[in-house]
């Protein structure tokens, strides 16, 4: 086998990370998870996750982790609204959506974040993940690398996967592409115990999400686990409108004002959100990864998720290409067909890239629809079609 007597080194715990070390593991490989986070208990932050069939399902499908998710997910969490800025209702599918429909390709069941890490970390072999390991610097070694760590760890891996996000500090060592701005940013706040807190809002979400345009601007927002709702204000500016917006995101009223501001003519129900929101509200600029990037293929490191892939969450494929990449590269780098893994690594590679460029194509493009006049008309006939 390729790797046999190989160290892996997969930096970066998220769903694209824990699955691919759960993957490898599961062969008989010998792999390790350096990630940021000081314990597995760090609160994971982020809207709840729509797991699509052929790719984020389907990894947990390949993980033999079915039943765990099953045990997990949503019900009911995958049904939306959407709603004008008046809070008017124009389609729903509340009352026709199955509860569980698993091997329907079209059921995309939610997860809640943390829920999925622990599903996922409950299935590695104990001391797989190494906490506290916030990656700084690596250097060839041998045939492999010597990776650095903020807290003064080191460790040598003969392969090297980056797993660690949007603004992987791995990219550089595998290509000089950099992100670009989509022109949007979303606004993050989550609301605890919203029952109470945050009555009206949770009774029109009713345990699914809601999607609200107007005036060029979104309101997306979803139920989560343990009562809580997750949202996003989301809205055309420029890439560094948190630090010249001059809001202290720490302060309810101040981004209060800003909303009924900057939102004006929208419905006062929303403003329910922000005063209810547990500070702080976290901005959230947009990227994208070149739709042409290219990079030479090596032998002891590589990519998968938003560090090879980021792009706007407009399509919701973000964690699925994760997981997608995470099947893939597992399958090639344990695959009888390719003798060494650079051979393993370039049709990864190869194929990642061209998942890529169609998802982020079709992202920035819902993106686009999503935050122009027309976003409602729009929005109502892609799901009328769909």
């Amino acid at each position: 086998m390729k790797l046999q007597n190989k160290t892996i080194a997969i930096v970066g715990g998220g769903p694209g990370g824990l699955t691919l070390a759960k993957l490898l593991q599961q062969e008989g490989v010998q792999v390790k998870v350096y990630e940021r986070d000081l314990n597995k208990n760090a609160r994971v932050q982020g809207s709840p996750l729509d797991l699509h069939d052929d790719s984020g399902l389907a990894a947990i499908i390949k993980a033999n982790l079915l039943q765990e998710f099953k045990n997990n997910f949503l019900p009911k969490a995958d049904r939306k609204k959407i709603m004008n800025a008046d809070a008017e209702v124009f389609f729903s599918d509340h009352d026709e959506k199955l509860v569980e429909d698993f091997g329907n390709p079209h059921f995309r069941p939610e997860i809640d974040r943390g829920d999925l890490r622990k599903i996922l970390l409950d299935a590695l072999e104990p001391e797989t993940v190494v906490w506290d390991c916030h990656f700084t610097t690596m250097e060839r070694q041998n045939e492999g690398w010597l990776l650095q760590f903020k807290n003064g760890f080191s460790v040598y891996a003969d392969l090297v996967i980056a797993a660690d996000g949007a603004n992987s500090k791995i990219r550089p060592y595998v290509t000089d592409s950099i992100p670009i701005y989509s022109g949007i940013t979303m606004l993050e706040g989550t609301i605890y115990d919203a029952i109470n807190s945050a009555p009206k809002i949770f009774k029109m979400l009713n345990g699914g999400k809601i999607m609200a345009f107007g005036n060029e601007k979104d309101i997306l927002l979803g139920q989560k686990g343990n009562g809580e709702i997750g949202f996003y204000a989301s809205f055309k500016t420029n890439e560094n409108w948190a630090k010249s917006s001059g809001l202290d995101f720490s302060n309810n009223n101040e981004v209060l004002n800003w909303f009924t501001n900057f939102y004006q003519g929208w419905h006062p129900v929303w403003q329910e959100l922000f005063e209810n929101t547990t500070a702080p509200f976290i901005p959230r600029p947009i990227y994208y990864m070149p739709l042409d990037q290219k990079w030479e293929a090596k032998s002891n490191v590589t990519l998968l998720g938003d560090a090879a892939h980021v792009m706007p969450p407009f399509a919701g494929e973000g964690v699925n290409m994760a997981m997608r990449d995470a099947l893939e590269l597992s399958n090639c780098l344990l695959s009888d067909e390719y003798a060494i893994p650079l051979e393993a690594i370039q049709t990864y590679e190869t194929n990642m890239r061209q998942r890529a460029i169609a998802a982020t194509k079709e992202s920035l493009e819902n993106g686009i629809f999503m935050h122009s006049e027309q976003a409602l008309t729009l929005m109502l006939d892609f799901f009328a079609n769909h």
